[in-house]
């Protein structure tokens, strides 16, 4: 086992029909980097979009019938309702995380 060399360049083919370098000699073509697609990183531009976008589009049905079970403290049916809407539980966490902020920022306005 310990002679077995591990390199990350592939070896040059022999024209052989067997052996370990079987195969047709071929030029190998370096791959282009591709551009790394980060999920997590918002900038502040992008939030201020998104605000805009909620202020005008407003919530879809199921987002309002969620926010209306979590203001009856109905937590679990919720939560079960998202998962099913969304698909994960982990989705569902943080949407209902989202909506019991939107919850509250309405409570603060109103002024209770």
């Amino acid at each position: 086992m310990a002679d077995v060399e591990m390199s990350s360049a592939p070896k040059q083919r022999s024209n052989l029909r067997v052996g370990a370098n079987k195969g047709r000699p071929t030029t190998v073509i370096p791959k282009a980097e591709k551009p790394s697609h980060k999920k997590g990183v918002k900038s502040q531009n992008n939030v201020f979009v998104r605000s805009i976008i909620r202020e005008v589009a407003g919530f879809a049905p199921y987002e309002r019938r969620v926010m209306e079970l979590l203001r009856n403290s109905k937590d679990k049916k919720a939560k079960k309702l998202m998962k099913k809407r969304l698909g994960t539980l982990l989705r569902s966490k943080r949407k209902i995380e989202e909506l019991s902020g939107v919850i509250q920022e309405q409570r603060r306005q109103t002024g209770h």
